[in-house]
């Protein structure tokens, strides 16, 4: 199979290769063009600006969460039908989880064999820009360096030099050469940029990087590269093929999607609706009645920044509570986890949470858990069985911290990660699974089958009063 695509890389973290990004899919989307944005690694605030830049949901594709196979499959499918897929990667190059670069960005290219166009911050270099570029283009082979678009540039002395030297030494194309600018159009958060849902001029943002790539990039020479990828290697598996329908009586499964928490991925609700849930959506914040629901999804997301208001919902903070207690299965990852804690401390106030969990969190000044993670369940649960291996990421700034009214039931045992404490995480209380690690649903494919089966059983053994 065949789309035009093309991976954006950088050096590192940081060198503004998600503005580039953003900037490339609001041009083309303004040229008329219908664009798939994909995100490489595990984020979920770039995949959400990709998708308000593009005009379409974006995609994550990580090769430590799924499959290879599981991977293409996803790619194929989410990238069909487009114009053109534009898949921002993570970290550096070739920065991956060990020596061998495994899980890469330069990895994932060579896999969905994408050409790769590398944003370069050029900030106080001119010749050395020349060297970066050759030394990337040899560094490992089986990827296809097809140009490259200079960062930061100062002036056109600056940009003349850089093109002069990259041409002389190199026979890697310039295809654009942005400038400096006097202030970041989205302004920075946590290593990355502020969530959307907390800043306000998002289009006008979105329309100065469309611009920008418009006057300084070379949009058609990027799209000719994107045409000429060539032929996606057949993968050997079907994406869906490990989630099975459950039932046909359709267990209500919420999901809070709300300021507080969206922290998600689209193929957790669709590997949900699979296995013959209905999804709705309900909120912390808002004091509407939710409807009646078998079983309860919080994903991640700030709900420190929305302490006030969650906090002061005391009808949904009671509600949630009661659910809890009569057995309704609640899978919660991160800022959810958070939210069934006692309380929460941020910025040295104490805000009252749901009060499901015997413990309470913490918002520390640098991250307690950062990057992918690797364990073994532990505990009997609703969602994984006894044995089960998991992968999957955690990024935190919150420390946990027990309360009194027991000693926590941990599920999940990690080699991997920090997790909740000293490398423990999924604290189990009746029906409640509740953790900082992240999972996608293609790569813990018992996950969406067992959230449902204990939704149909509490709809069958329950009838909702509250």
């Amino acid at each position: 199979m065949n789309f035009p695509r093309l991976v954006l890389a950088g050096l590192s973290g940081g060198t503004g290769k998600t503005i580039v990004t953003l900037g490339l899919c609001r041009a083309f989307k303004n040229l008329g063009k219908n664009i798939k944005p994909f995100k490489k690694g595990p984020d979920y605030i770039d995949a959400r600006w990709l998708g308000l830049a593009s005009g379409n949901f974006a995609t994550n594709l990580d090769p430590f969460l799924m499959s290879v196979d599981k991977l293409k499959a996803l790619f194929l499918e989410k990238g069909d039908g487009f114009d053109i897929s534009i898949v921002e990667g993570n970290r550096g190059l070739f920065d991956g989880k060990d020596v061998q670069g495994s899980c890469s960005t330069a990895e994932l290219a060579r896999l969905i064999n994408a050409p790769v166009i590398l944003a370069i911050d050029c900030t106080k270099m001119t010749r050395t820009v020349a060297a970066i570029v050759a030394g990337c283009k040899a560094f490992e082979e089986g990827f296809n360096l097809a140009g490259v678009i200079l960062n930061r540039t100062a002036g056109d002395r600056h940009r003349n030099i850089l093109q002069k030297s990259i041409e002389t030494y190199t026979d890697v194309p310039v295809l654009g050469m942005l400038p400096k600018l006097s202030e970041n159009p989205i302004p920075e958060r946590h290593m990355g940029l502020v969530s959307n849902t907390e800043y306000g001029p998002q289009d006008e943002s979105l329309d100065i990087l469309g611009k920008m790539a418009q006057d300084f990039i070379d949009l058609d020479r990027v799209f000719e590269i994107a045409t000429k990828s060539g032929v996606i290697p057949e993968n050997k598996e079907l994406l869906w093929s490990e989630i099975n329908l459950v039932t046909d009586k359709h267990p209500v499964i919420g999901v809070v999607r709300d300021e507080a928490l969206w922290f998600y991925y689209e193929e957790n609700f669709e590997a949900l609706a699979k296995a013959g849930a209905k999804i709705e959506e309900v909120s912390l914040v808002s004091t509407d009645k939710w409807p009646e629901i078998d079983g309860l999804y919080l994903g991640g997301g700030f709900p420190e920044t929305l302490a006030v208001d969650l906090s002061s919902n005391v009808f949904i903070r009671d509600h949630v509570r009661a659910l809890a207690d009569l057995g309704l299965p609640i899978y919660a990852e991160c800022g959810g986890f958070m939210y069934l804690g006692e309380d929460v401390e941020y910025e040295g106030k104490k805000f009252p949470m749901a009060g499901v969990l015997p413990i309470s969190t913490c918002l520390c000044a640098k991250p307690q858990g950062l990057g992918y993670t690797s364990g073994k369940i532990i505990q009997e649960n609703s969602f994984f069985p006894v044995g089960t291996e998991i992968v999957g990421h955690e990024f935190h700034y919150s420390l946990c911290i027990s309360r009194t009214g027991g000693e926590p039931v941990y599920g999940l045992k990690l080699d991997r990660g920090k997790g909740m404490a000293d490398g423990y995480d999924g604290m189990v209380k009746n029906n409640v699974y509740a953790g900082y690690n992240h999972i996608h649903a293609l790569g813990a494919p018992c996950w969406a089958g067992n959230f449902v089966k204990a939704a149909l059983k509490f709809k069958e053994e329950n009838s909702q009063d509250i």
